[in-house]
């Protein structure tokens, strides 16, 4: 007599596969302070920090601090250089997944979000959203320090560095720091193109074997330096020396 076994798996594995479908779709972890629900208390609990304030991810470059990990490694990208998202049509490398994706349309064509003043279109809504700042001038961005006000967010942080000093932008040839992005791909073009030196992690070259090994740790977590005083560790020395002032 013949058996189903056969079919009788392909069942169950198809019953498994509905029951993990029907518990990611379905969400039963609720925020009491704003009634969003998450499938996963993990999410849940990340979410929460968004009322907390809490922002227990720190980095190590610049001691800016985060509330979701996530954002703490895109932000360390703006340090190291790194571009993981690569665009399979023209080879363009970016850091973030959302901006490759907003690349990707310039491919496609596709503009769907149309300013209604003078019918520009664009890609994103948040840049139709900047572009029409320009008709209507309003500058929604204001500074704590000075009450100066801007029309992007990205032009208050960097008017706020004025005030702060903080330069995050660091060149990996000879550590000098900057406050823009600009600044430092200005700068880098004083150093040699020769860069002999090669990460076979992300294929990023370096003029000297001691950047090199500097940068491979930001690969590897690797944190050589050590503080006496509480036993904190640190990948770079410049990194302990300044953390060491908080002891003095």
């Amino acid at each position: 007599m013949a058996t189903n076994s056969g079919s009788d798996d392909i069942n169950q594995n198809g019953s498994k596969r509905d029951i993990r479908n029907r518990r990611a779709t379905t969400k039963s972890y609720r925020c009491e302070e704003c009634s969003r629900q998450f499938s996963r208390m993990s999410n849940l609990k990340a979410h929460m920090q968004s009322h907390t304030g809490e922002k227990p991810y720190r980095c190590e470059e610049c001691s800016r601090q985060f509330s979701h990990l996530g954002s703490l490694k895109k932000h360390i990208r703006t340090h190291t250089g790194e571009k993981p998202y690569r665009c399979e049509e023209c080879s363009r490398q970016f850091s973030r997944l959302s901006n490759l994706k907003t690349h990707m349309q310039t491919h496609r064509g596709e503009k769907p979000h149309r300013c209604e003043e003078c019918g520009w279109h664009f890609g994103k809504l948040c840049n139709l959203a900047r572009h029409v700042r320009t008709h209507t001038g309003e500058k929604p961005y204001r500074c704590e320090k000075c009450s100066r006000k801007f029309s992007q967010l990205g032009s208050l942080e960097r008017h706020i560095r004025s005030h702060t000093g903080d330069k995050p932008y660091r060149c990996e040839e000879c550590s000098r720091k900057f406050s823009r992005l600009s600044n430092l791909k200005t700068h880098m073009q004083t150093h040699t193109v020769c860069k002999p030196y090669r990460c076979e992690e992300c294929s990023r070259q370096f003029g000297k074997l001691s950047n090199l090994a500097r940068h491979i740790r930001t690969h590897t977590g690797e944190k050589p330096y050590r503080c006496e005083e509480c036993s904190r560790q640190f990948s770079r020395l410049e990194n302990l020396e300044k953390h060491m002032q908080s002891h003095m």
